[in-house]
């Protein structure tokens, strides 16, 4: 399993060596973009729109426009600096709390923990006082250049840190469109509706939940396959940048096999010796 952070968990004077290990995956199916005409797959390059060329990575840099068109230039090393400052600090357990005390809208990612080599007794020890205590722990971590706020908590017989959101990051409910106030219903209506929802309450059971449009998108595509409806891509069909680059490269071609000029003959007259 692919390491994504490596580093501490501390609570109080109790520090604990961890990896963090992505707990989840995303299982999409990823469509390409191809040429209509030739089935190439379509490119995407990054442009500068005002000298309308092509930039190199090396040549971009990163910068907050703070108002339209004008920027705070932000130096590599500066955010490299910045970066490595933070992410040397262990993480720290700051709180214990419920863990039915978070609303679920604050949660984001899940990653596994796991102990390294040294690790493992304080990583049990915390597994226990949390499974005894039924809190979970509050902490802070730096993971690709962004300070993230989690829980630690205990899931079957592993630790597992889940990123949440900053308050500031979540939305106003104030700011959604039409949401009606409250009113009064109907008691035989609302009477009908809880009925419904005894008559659908079951213990929650994951695998009885499948992404139906995946699983019909993959059988199409087999489908596809087993009847030999693929599509093979032209790529040695030459694609210019742009047509001033084909008409220069066109004349050079030309101008380089013109024949030479043939020269008129002179005559010479032979002296009579």
């Amino acid at each position: 399993m692919h390491t994504v952070w490596k580093g501490s968990i501390s609570f109080g004077l109790v520090n604990i060596p961890v990896k963090l290990h992505a707990a989840t995956e995303n299982k999409d199916i990823k469509l390409r973009q191809l040429h209509k005409e030739c089935h190439t797959p379509i490119s995407y390059k990054k442009v500068c729109e005002g000298c309308n060329q092509e930039v190199k990575d090396e040549d971009i840099v990163k910068a907050y426009e703070y108002t339209k068109n004008k920027f705070v230039v932000l130096d590599q090393d500066d955010l490299e600096s910045l970066r490595k400052e933070n992410e040397e600090k262990a993480v720290e357990i700051i709180d214990f709390v419920q863990l039915t005390e978070i609303d679920p809208i604050y949660f984001e990612r899940t990653y596994f923990l796991s102990p390294d080599s040294t690790g493992a007794k304080a990583y049990s020890l915390l597994r226990k006082t949390l499974e005894q205590s039924g809190k979970i722990g509050i902490a802070k971590i730096i993971i690709r250049s962004k300070e993230q706020l989690a829980v630690v908590r205990v899931y079957q017989n592993a630790l597992v840190m889940e990123t949440i959101h900053y308050p500031d990051e979540v939305r106003s409910v104030g700011d959604v469109p039409n949401v009606p106030s409250e009113q009064d219903v109907v008691p035989k209506e609302l009477e009908t509706a809880l009925m419904l929802v005894d008559q659908l309450t079951t213990t929650f059971n994951p695998e009885k939940y499948t992404d139906d449009y995946r699983n019909a998108l993959l059988e199409l595509i087999e489908e596809k396959k087993a009847t030999n409806m693929v599509a093979m891509s032209d790529q040695q069909r030459p694609v210019p940048d742009n047509v001033t680059d084909l008409m220069t490269a066109l004349q050079a071609s030309l101008d380089k096999t013109k024949k030479p000029t043939t020269r008129k003959r002179t005559t010479r007259t032979k002296k009579n010796a």
